[in-house]
């Protein structure tokens, strides 16, 4: 299972979002993705995340690169994980 890659589920590790779960939306570099809640959802707002501050889950929605917020409301209603979306989770310690 390749843990960073588009669609994947995760949950923020670190700053104001923790335990929040997000959706990774495209990967940037080998060190930074991007994600979103969507914002409706979750609270997260479309921005650049490290690798190191997220933590993939074994979830994932199929969705294409660069999705906006709509699609991929869609998606997760199509999934049935929109409800799961809007819970916190609490991370595990984030790496130092």
């Amino acid at each position: 299972m390749p843990a960073v890659e588009v669609g994947r589920i995760c949950v923020k590790l670190a700053g104001r979002e923790a335990g929040r779960k997000c959706v990774i939306v495209d990967i940037i570099d080998k060190s930074f993705v991007l994600i979103t809640g969507p914002k409706t959802v979750t609270d997260i707002k479309r921005r650049r995340s490290n690798v190191n501050h997220i933590e993939p889950l074994p979830d994932k929605i199929d969705i294409k690169r660069g999705a906006s917020d709509e699609e991929i409301m869609e998606a997760l209603k199509a999934s049935g994980k929109l409800e799961e979306m809007a819970q916190v989770v609490k991370p595990a310690l984030a790496p130092v």
